[in-house]
C-alpha cells in the first residue's frame, strides 16, 4: 500500500474540508480503513476453508457457502470504502480547476487573479462540495442497506441449515468464529452510521452558514440604501434652503423709504 499517496490525499482533501469534514475522513481512514486492513481481512481469510457442513457430498459445501455468503463482507467494505471516498476527490478537483484558470487569468491580465482564494467555498464550488457530502452519506446508507438485505440482518449465526441441490437432504453449517466475525461487523455497522450522521451535520452547518451569509447580506445592503435615501433627502433639504427667495413685499417696502429718505434729504438743506 502507497502510504504516501493516501497521506497527499488526505492532506489534499482537508486543506478544504470544514471541522466535520476533518473529523469524518479521521473516521474513515481509521476507525475504518485502518481497522479493515488491519483487523477485519485477517478475521474473514478462513471464511471458506472452515466453513463445514455434516456431510460428504461433492459439492454441497460449496453451494451451501455461496447461499450464507452471496458475497464477502470484505469484498462489501472494500467497495464500500472506495465509493464513499471517492466523492471526496470531486472537491479536489473543482479546487484544481479553479486553480487552473486563475493562473491562466493571471498570466492574461498581468497578475491580476480571477479567484481571490480558489478553495473558498463559493458558487460552484459550495454546490460541488454540498453534493459530495450528499453522495458519501447515500453511498454508506446503501451498502448498509445491501448488508442488511443481503444477509437478513447484522447478526453472524453459529448454525445455518442448507437444503439446496445437491445436497441429499437438510444439512447443518457451521461458520468459523461467528462471534468475532460478529463484532467486526457490528463496529464496521455503528461506524458507517456515524460518519452518515457527520454528514448530514456538516450539511446542516454549511446551509446554515449560507443563510446566514445571505440574510447579512441583505441586511447590510437595507442598512446602505437607508442610509443613501437619508442622505439625499439632506441634501434635497439643503438645496432648497439655499435656494428659497426673498419676499417681494419686503423688497418693496424697503426700495420705498430709501426713497422717502433721498427725496427728504435736500428739503432739509434748503431751509
Amino acid at each position: 500500500m502507497n502510504w504516501g499517496g493516501l497521506q497527499s490525499l488526505l492532506s489534499g482533501v482537508n486543506k478544504y474540508s470544514t471541522v466535520f469534514g476533518r473529523v469524518w475522513l479521521s473516521m474513515v481512514f481509521v476507525f475504518r480503513f485502518l481497522v479493515f486492513v488491519v483487523a477485519a481481512q485477517r478475521v474473514w481469510v478462513d471464511e471458506s476453508k472452515d466453513f463445514v457442513c455434516n456431510t460428504a457430498q461433492p459439492g454441497c459445501v460449496n453451494v451451501c457457502y455461496d447461499h450464507i455468503f452471496p458475497i464477502s463482507h470484505i469484498r462489501l467494505w472494500a467497495l464500500q470504502l472506495i465509493f464513499v471516498t471517492c466523492p471526496s476527490l470531486m472537491v479536489v478537483a473543482h479546487v484544481t480547476l479553479r486553480e487552473e484558470k486563475d493562473s491562466k487569468y493571471s498570466a492574461m491580465h498581468e497578475g491580476s487573479h480571477l479567484y481571490a482564494n480558489p478553495g473558498k467555498k463559493r458558487g460552484g464550488l459550495w454546490w460541488t462540495y454540498l453534493a459530495s457530502l450528499i453522495f458519501k452519506a447515500g453511498f454508506d446508507a446503501g451498502f448498509l442497506y445491501i448488508l442488511f438485505y443481503v444477509y437478513e440482518g447484522y447478526d453472524m449465526p453459529r448454525l445455518s441449515k442448507c437444503s439446496l441441490e445437491p445436497c441429499p437432504n437438510t444439512v447443518d453449517c457451521y461458520i468459523s468464529r461467528p462471534t468475532e466475525k460478529k463484532i467486526f461487523t457490528i463496529f464496521m455497522v455503528v461506524s458507517s452510521a456515524v460518519c452518515i450522521l457527520i454528514c448530514i451535520c456538516e450539511m446542516v452547518y454549511l446551509i446554515y452558514k449560507r443563510i446566514q451569509k445571505l440574510v447579512r447580506k441583505k441586511v447590510v445592503e437595507s442598512h446602505e440604501t437607508t442610509s443613501l435615501t437619508a442622505r439625499r433627502s439632506r441634501s434635497k433639504s439643503t438645496r432648497s434652503k439655499l435656494s428659497v427667495r426673498e419676499d417681494p413685499t419686503n423688497t418693496a417696502s424697503i426700495q420705498n423709504l430709501s426713497n422717502v429718505m433721498t427725496e427728504a434729504a435736500p428739503s432739509e438743506k434748503k431751509k
